[in-house]
């Protein structure tokens, strides 16, 4: 019944993230992709006010529909996925649009993206991001998201990924960063969550 499932050492990490693209100037949005009943997205939106931030805008990305079907074809490492039945993953915009109200955090600063990544995130309205959170689960909405947001980046920004302990995830993250030859060691948050910064 939580706002948010992530726990207080990955909520800690968004905050020490938080601070550190904020002390050292790194320019961008925030952003997480797939945000459940919102609750990190509302922790981003709560700290830019109570930093007095007016010039930062928090993404929310999101089907509000649950997860994707499998699609083998495209993805196989998906093939055995079956996120798509759990209907309590399944929040709707308007809840979490409430979520934000209740906490006086809904504004002009927070951009929803609804629709599945592939369908929202190539045509996303972002220009730089400081803070990329990833919250996806599957092989194909993690690859989606890296593919089309990591080069969004900037440099010093913090990418953040909640499920690396799901093997579909962490191959997703694995071969994305082989791919680019991405060698900064990654750093863990707890059993599933770590972070990288780019550089």
């Amino acid at each position: 019944y939580a706002d948010t499932m992530i726990g207080l050492k990955r909520l800690n990490n968004l905050h020490d993230s938080i601070k550190i693209v904020l002390n050292e100037g790194v320019d961008g949005d925030f952003i997480e992709c797939g945000v459940w009943r919102g609750g990190a997205c509302i922790f981003m939106r709560a700290a830019l006010a109570a930093y007095g931030i007016e010039d930062r805008r928090v993404f929310v990305a999101d089907s509000f529909k649950g997860l994707p079907k499998a699609d083998p074809e495209k993805y196989p490492q998906d093939k055995n996925d079956n996120l798509h039945t759990f209907s309590e993953l399944a929040i709707s915009q308007e809840q979490v649009e409430k979520n934000f109200q209740k906490y006086g955090l809904l504004d002009e600063k927070v951009v929803f993206l609804k629709g599945w990544f592939e369908d929202t995130l190539p045509h996303a309205p972002i220009e730089k991001l400081a803070i990329l959170r990833l919250d996806g689960d599957m092989y194909g909405s993690t690859m989606v998201t890296l593919s089309n947001l990591y080069p969004k980046l900037s440099i010093g920004g913090i990418c953040i990924v909640d499920d690396y302990a799901l093997p579909t995830c962490r191959k997703a993250v694995d071969d994305y960063r082989e791919k680019h030859g991405i060698r900064t060691a990654m750093k863990e948050v707890d059993w599933t969550g770590c972070y990288w910064r780019k550089e």
